[in-house]
C-alpha cells in the first residue's frame, strides 16, 4: 500500500540525516495591480532531491508561486529564502534555477542546438566551449540526432524536450516546470512523464512541478502540495512513498490507484474548503 505521512525524506536520502531546504517560502502573499489576491500567507519548504508537485484548481496561484520562486515576480509580502545557494545582488540564486514553461517557447529561427545554447550564450560562454555540454544535454533528453533541426520540423513532444534541455544545460539545482505537458496528447504526455522521472533519478535534481492533474501528480511525485482555490495557500502536504519503480506496470497497480484516491480526496476537500470560507 502507498504510505502517506506528514514527513518524508527524498528518495535515497539517509533516514537520519537532516536534509537542507533548497528554497523556502515564508508567509508569501501576492496582490496584483488590479487588486487580485493570488496568494495569501503561503509557506513551503522544498528539500534537496524532492520531486514536489503543486496541485490545485485553475487560478489557485500555482504558477504565481512558481514564478515568485524563479524570480519572475516579487511577493507583495513574505520572503523567499535560498539556504544553500550563492545569492546575487537581486536576492536570487546565481544559476541554480531552470524553468520550463507551459509552452516550449522556442526561437523559430534557431536550431535545436541554438535554442539550448541560449542560456550559456547569455552567460558569455562561446559556442565552441558550450558544444560538449549542449550535446550531452541533448543526448540526455534523446535529441542528440536533432541538434541541427528547426522547431518547425519537430513534434510537440520533441519541442518540449528541447525546452527541458534548455532548462537543464546550465546544470541547475532546481528545475521548475509549469504544466509543461498540459497541451500534449495522452500518449506523448505519459512518455514525457517517464522521461522526466528518469532525468530526476539520474541527476538527483530537485523538481517543482505545477499541474492540475491528480493522476500526473500521483505518478510523478514523492511529495504533493495541494493548494486551496484563490487566494492560494497550502491546504495539504502529502509525501508519497511507493514500493515499486514507476513505469507502465505501476500505472495499472492498486498502489497507484490508492495514491490517486487519496490525492483526489485532498483536492476535493481543498476546493470545498474554499467554497465555505
Amino acid at each position: 500500500m502507498t504510505a502517506i505521512s506528514s514527513q518524508a525524506a527524498p528518495s535515497g536520502a539517509p533516514k537520519t540525516a537532516p536534509v537542507r531546504p533548497v528554497v523556502t517560502m515564508r508567509g508569501v502573499s501576492k496582490v496584483f495591480s488590479n487588486g487580485t489576491l493570488a496568494l495569501s500567507n503561503m509557506s513551503l519548504n522544498v528539500l534537496r532531491g524532492e520531486f514536489l508537485s503543486l496541485l490545485g484548481p485553475s487560478g489557485c496561484g500555482k504558477s504565481t508561486a512558481l514564478r515568485i520562486i524563479a524570480g519572475l515576480g516579487a511577493p507583495s509580502s513574505g520572503t523567499v529564502e535560498w539556504p544553500s545557494s550563492k545569492i546575487s545582488t537581486k536576492g536570487l540564486p546565481e544559476g541554480d534555477v531552470g524553468f520550463v514553461f507551459q509552452d516550449a517557447t522556442l526561437m523559430p529561427w534557431a536550431t535545436v542546438f541554438g535554442n539550448v545554447y541560449l542560456p550559456l550564450k547569455l552567460r558569455g560562454v562561446s559556442k565552441d566551449a558550450a558544444r560538449p555540454q549542449i550535446m550531452e544535454t541533448l543526448a540526455t533528453v534523446g535529441l542528440a540526432d536533432f541538434a541541427e533541426a528547426y522547431p518547425r520540423e519537430l513534434s510537440g513532444g520533441m519541442k518540449m524536450r528541447v525546452s527541458i534541455a534548455r532548462a537543464l544545460v546550465t546544470k541547475p539545482k532546481l528545475l521548475l516546470m509549469d504544466e509543461p505537458f498540459a497541451a500534449l496528447d495522452e500518449i506523448t504526455r505519459q512518455k514525457l512523464n517517464d522521461d522526466v522521472l528518469m532525468l530526476w533519478r539520474q541527476t538527483g535534481i530537485t523538481v517543482i512541478f505545477v499541474t492540475h492533474s491528480v493522476f500526473e501528480s500521483a505518478y510523478l511525485s514523492n511529495r504533493i502540495v495541494v493548494m486551496r482555490a484563490r487566494p492560494g495557500q497550502v491546504f495539504a502536504d502529502l509525501p508519497l512513498v511507493t514500493s515499486a519503480e514507476r513505469g507502465e506496470l505501476y500505472r495499472s497497480s492498486e498502489e497507484y490507484r490508492a495514491s490517486c484516491a487519496v490525492v483526489s480526496k485532498a483536492l476535493h476537500d481543498a476546493i470545498h474548503s474554499a467554497e465555505v470560507r
